[in-house]
């Protein structure tokens, strides 16, 4: 059977990539079509797909996730047979979340998070599932997308496109759709591929953006504020809210209020009874009933004056009880909350298990009109072979075949919910489920209940009164909808004109009763009707406000709000904004569904729905004391409200660019004072640069430096204890750390390091970046590499020194191959010295974990490790504040420097490595080819070998600050003592003892 693509939807043909090709390049393009990548939602929909389409003959295999199969099998599409691999995710596939230091509940304050810039990615969890994608879609011509046809399912489809496309860009895809995990469906499906619907997914990605904008920065607003004013009762309390969730809980709180303020109202009524051979009539008021007591008492005395009952009319009609209509998502909520006791969430979660286990069709959907196309004999048949309601089926059938009624509603997606297979093996709450939708559907299909209602009504003093009796005359569908109930009310047959004594003619009193809690059944459809939240997403909310204990339950599960609930709805109420009321999130779900007909802009509905969330924030923020007041009726006194900055940290500004990745660099105040500049990217990226000591204040300017780069570059406010600065410096001063003020720079020991081989002269141009010289930055290898040899990259490196005191520039952080290991044989770790004293602003290792004693500073060298003469260097000028002629200690040149460093067999400037190995070598260094181990070329040479001082006339280091690194790991720069401008090259280290190069004395084999 040949199966051609027909890209349709709805009847209406969408264009087709190829469409404006000729035919021979459209039938060219389905032709190179040999394998096709499939994904489902879930790994059992995947393999009961797999399974219909192949014949029960696919090939299974592992993908990455355990938990995701892959389905290997041949079919016949686009006019051959190709290989269909199938395979699942597990729902969304990717996540929306702020940037990293936005995710930090302290990061800043919750007010920036309705404008902190949102990223989409994929959740370390699913990363297998990402893998197994990237590498199946590399074999295959084409994607097609088998999810959940609903928002949710075609946005996950949308998310499984981005990571299938950024390995083939140019790869076909289609959309699968279909109700039913059926043979009929799958096919249908395969046969009809679409494309799929952008506009649908942009209405996911905008209620995804604006529920994570509006429910962290509430949540963090409300959880910081009130851990603080009620530290006793919430501090490990999460206070969490969501557009919908409270909402929802609106709902409770205002039916539980309205019962509180009822205020019961006697009344009063008449009440005639008459006794007869079969039973007891009971004859209702027509007033139904009076509040005025002396009114109803007047007109009871006049029918005791003559309790003679009159028969005035007698009617007797056709009655019927309707048939349930077709079963959509609400009504199944309800309906198994009311009839099953099966909780929303529970019935959901059984249903997804029988949609994708094939037994029903699929249960998220709004109609409750069964679509003409749709084969009911054939569903009507297949319930003919059980027990319990066969026999009903097949009358159905015999009586001339299913009469659905049909209701009002179509999503124009799916059919309502109703059997696709027949079993008998479910067992618990599934059976049950499955066995109330059975039944549901086969009612639906059947005849209403027929009887016959016969009305009498009686004068007493001019008083009418009225009885109703009921005969039954065919059940129908309620002989399979036990759910249902409909009794026969048997009267004596009374004849117009007669009279007769009534039994008893009674005045009774009563009280008006208050409302009933709303059990679950109710709260959903209160839902629906104020456009709360979608129909698959009422069982979520519902269970969210549990789990918060925003709301319990009673014994006959109705729904009752806890304390934190009622406080917070009458704190918000109380601000003005009924923030409780469905109004604001019932105009987004409008929006989202005009963005689904494309009459809405996806982008415009973000903006003027964050901006109008944003405005409500700001005013709850600024009468927060309301919601304090509101809870403290309930949770008790509350403490004394902190200052505004003590709960919420202030936004971090940004200051400039981090050169590393670009991300925001803000000003920070160290825990034991002090301040820092630190890369919102941390903890990714971990650079930063520290201010020395006698900066006792430091802020952001507004103005902006004309010259430094990446543009904005802002200028900061520095204000510097008495007698740290020089004379013509003021204590204030407003300046620029992007390098282009030259007092700032002398005064803060700024340094710059090249980052690439051009010529040290360019130190002193604008366009620099910045990057500290501390322990921190040690996260990524291409740092590592940057900070320990001479090959760098293009711009400058601006480092600011925790001391004044000159020192030589500590080594650089080493790369995996030049790394530092502890006496535990752990990676050390590179910190500095904060205490004030001789060794302030000095590195060291240390161990990483503290389980052993090592210890090492990284200005000095172990004996072993030997020594390489440094390059000939000019001492710097004396900066602002040292004593005169206290200068710069010289540093050795980095063995890859473009100036006449080793250079391997590549033409690549040499990297240095450290000997790790254990044996005579150990700790010893050499120079390499700094291209990954399969591709050096197989150079190598000793450091302590053949090693030539630079010329004295080599003026590479006199720029202020342009600090090469020694050689050796941890070597000690040292002064060196011939600076003549002919220093020949220096001969070959020997040993001591033998005489030999290639070691020292003390790891020379004699002495062992």
């Amino acid at each position: 059977m040949n199966l051609y693509v027909r890209l349709f939807t709805r009847g209406t043909m969408l264009p087709q990539p190829w469409r404006f090709f000729s035919r021979a390049a459209e039938d060219l393009a389905l032709h190179r079509i040999r394998k096709v990548l499939c994904v489902a939602e879930k790994n059992d929909a995947a393999r009961g797909i797999a399974e219909l389409l192949s014949n029960s003959r696919m090939r299974r295999r592992e993908g990455f996730s355990k938990f995701n199969k892959i389905y290997e099998y041949d079919y016949q599409m686009f006019g051959q047979k190709v290989t269909m691999v199938m395979t699942s995710v597990s729902g969304h596939l990717l996540a929306h979340d702020f940037i990293m230091p936005f995710r930090k509940w302290h990061s800043c304050n919750p007010l920036a998070l309705f404008d902190a810039e949102i990223e989409k990615y994929c959740p370390e969890n699913y990363l297998d599932i990402k893998r197994t994608l990237e590498r199946e879609i590399q074999q295959c011509q084409a994607l097609v997308i088998w999810t959940d046809c609903d928002r949710e399912g075609e946005n996950i489809g949308f998310e499984i496109i981005h990571v299938c496309k950024a390995v083939k860009p140019n790869l076909q895809v289609f959309r699968a759709r279909f109700s039913e995990i059926t043979l009929h469906a799958v096919r249908s499906a395969c046969e009809n591929l679409t494309q799929p619907d952008q506009k649908t997914s942009d209405a996911v990605d905008v209620r995804q953006e604006l529920d994570l904008r509006i429910g962290a920065a509430f949540t963090r607003f409300q959880t910081l504020r009130l851990r603080k004013i009620f530290p006793d009762i919430l501090a490990d309390q999460l206070i969490s809210y969501g557009s919908c969730q409270f909402p929802t809980l609106g709902f409770v709180v205002e039916r539980f209020k309205a019962i509180q303020a009822f205020v019961p109202e006697a009344f009063y009524k008449i009440k005639v009874t008459h006794e007869h051979e079969d039973g007891s009539v009971v004859f209702s008021w027509k007033r139904n009933r009076l509040f005025n007591h002396t009114a109803c008492l007047v007109l009871y005395q006049m029918c005791m004056e003559d309790p003679v009952a009159t028969v005035v009319d007698v009617v007797s009609k056709p009655k019927s009880k309707w048939r349930p209509l077709p079963l959509d998502t609400v009504e199944l909520e309800k309906l198994a909350s009311r009839k099953l006791k099966i909780n929303a969430k529970e019935t959901m979660t059984i249903a997804e298990k029988l949609y994708t286990k094939g037994f029903i069709s699929y249960p998220r959907t709004e109609t409750n009109i069964f679509p003409k196309e749709l084969n009911l004999s054939a569903l009507v048949e297949q319930q003919t072979q059980d027990p319990n309601w066969g026999d009903f089926a097949q009358r159905i059938l015999d009586q001339g075949g299913p009469t659905p009624r049909s209701g009002t509603k179509s999503d124009q997606a799916h059919p309502p919910i109703h059997p696709t297979k027949y079993t008998s093996n479910l067992q618990g709450n599934e059976q049950r489920l499955y066995e109330f939708i059975v039944r549901h559907f086969l009612a639906c299909c059947s005849q209403d209940a027929k009887g016959q209602e016969t009305t009498v009504e009686i004068d007493i003093a001019n008083e009418q009164f009225i009885a109703q009796g009921l005969m039954i005359l065919a059940r129908n569908y309620l002989e399979v909808y036990p759910y249902d109930k409909w009794s026969d009310k048997v009267i004596p047959l009374y004849q117009k004109g007669s009279r007769f004594q009534p039994t008893t003619v009674e005045m009774v009193d009563g009280e008006t009763s208050p409302p009933m809690l709303l059990t679950e059944a109710d709260l959903i459809a209160l839902m629906e009707k104020h456009g709360i939240g979608t129909d698959a997403t009422h069982a979520e909310h519902i269970e969210t406000i549990k789990t918060r204990m925003y709301v319990g339950l009673t014994a006959d599960q109705r729904f009752l709000p806890g304390q934190l609930g009622m406080g917070l709805v009458e704190g918000y109420d109380s601000m003005g904004y009924e923030m409780s009321k469905p109004d604001l999130r019932a105009e987004l779900e409008a929006d989202l569904k005009l963005i689904c007909e494309g009459k809405k802009d996806k982008s415009v509905v973000l903006q003027q729905q964050v901006q109008k969330y944003k405005q409500v924030f700001i005013e709850a923020v600024a009468r927060a004391n309301k919601l304090d007041q509101a809870l403290a009726q309930y949770l008790g006194e509350a403490a004394e409200v902190p200052e505004q900055d003590e709960v919420y940290p202030e936004t971090p500004v940004s200051v400039r660019k981090c050169p590393q990745c670009n991300s925001d660099m803000v000003l920070k105040t160290r825990k034991n004072g002090g301040f820092y500049l630190s890369c919102m990217g941390y903890p990714a990226c971990k650079t930063a640069v520290w201010f020395p000591d006698f900066v006792l204040d430091v802020t952001r300017d507004e103005s902006i430096c004309d010259v430094c780069q990446p543009h904005p570059v802002h200028r900061l406010k520095f204000k510097f204890k008495k007698g740290s600065v020089p004379p013509v410096m003021p204590l204030e001063f407003v300046g620029c750390i992007g390098g282009c003020d030259e007092m700032l720079k002398e005064l803060l020991d700024l340094k710059y390091l090249h980052r690439s081989s051009q010529p040290a002269s360019s130190t002193t141009q604008p366009g620099h970046h910045m990057q500290a010289n501390h322990s921190l930055n040690r996260a990524s290898s291409q740092t590592r590499q940057a900070r320990g040899t001479s090959n760098l990259a293009q711009g400058h490196l601006l480092s600011i020194n925790s001391s004044r005191t000159p020192r030589a520039a500590p080594p650089a952080a080493p790369d995996d191959g030049n790394a530092v290991v502890c006496n535990c044989g752990s990676e050390a770790l590179l910190l500095t010295v904060r205490k004030e004293g001789p060794n302030k602003g000095r590195q060291f290792y240390k161990c990483s974990s503290s389980t052993c004693n090592f210890f090492l500073w990284a200005d000095e060298q172990p004996e072993d490790r030997g020594s390489v003469a440094p390059r000939s260097s000019t001492l710097l000028q004396p900066t602002a504040g040292r004593a005169p002629g206290v200068g710069r200690e010289p540093l050795g040149s980095s063995s890859s420097d473009a100036e006449g460093g080793p250079m391997c067999r590549c033409e690549q400037p040499a990297v240095t490595r450290t000997v790790q190995k254990d044996g005579p070598n150990k700790g010893r260094q050499f120079h390499t080819c700094p291209k990954p181990r399969e591709q050096q070329c197989g150079f190598f040479q000793w450091a302590d070998e053949n090693v030539a001082p630079g010329p004295s006339g080599d003026d590479s280091l006199n720029h202020f600050g342009s600090n090469g690194y020694s050689r050796g790991l941890g070597s000690k720069a040292k002064r060196p003592s011939n600076l003549s401008s002919g220093s020949a090259a220096k001969k070959p280290r020997t040993c001591s003892i033998c005489h030999q190069p290639g070691h020292t004395r003390k790891t020379c084999p004699q002495n062992h």
